[in-house]
């Protein structure tokens, strides 16, 4: 039924001035609105709209992933821009923080002002 329909992830924030220079300035996204309920950007093949919400309780788990071309200049550029990759003691990483899959892949986790875990992929 939803097949054919355009998606939009969902994010929320505490600290939307911070969020907006986080995914505007560092990331690169393209700041499409701030309608007061929620900044909306624009990546390649989508949005992303960012709630404001009276608490944010980030998962475990990346809710947000960005499939790359080359993983290893990406995370250096956002390590450039002050990013931090997170550490994991269950996954093998190299120096940069990237982890590489069984399959081939590359990931890297990292975390937006709010602490909502997002990740690089660079597909096998």
């Amino acid at each position: 039924m939803l097949a054919a329909a355009s998606f939009t992830p969902l994010i929320g924030t505490l600290k939307p001035d911070a969020a907006k220079a986080f995914y505007g300035d560092v990331l690169g996204l393209k700041f499409v609105n701030d309608d007061g309920f929620a900044l909306v950007f624009e990546g390649k093949n989508g949005s992303i709209r960012i709630s404001r919400v009276p608490a944010v309780t980030p998962p475990a788990y990346a809710v947000l992933g960005f499939t790359v071309d080359n993983i290893e200049a990406t995370v250096d550029g956002l390590t450039a821009k002050g990013v931090v990759f997170a550490r994991y003691p269950f996954f093998v990483q190299d120096a940069k923080g990237i982890w590489s899959a069984p399959d081939g892949a590359k990931v890297a986790w990292f975390h937006d002002p709010d602490l909502n875990l997002l990740s690089l992929v660079q597909p096998a």
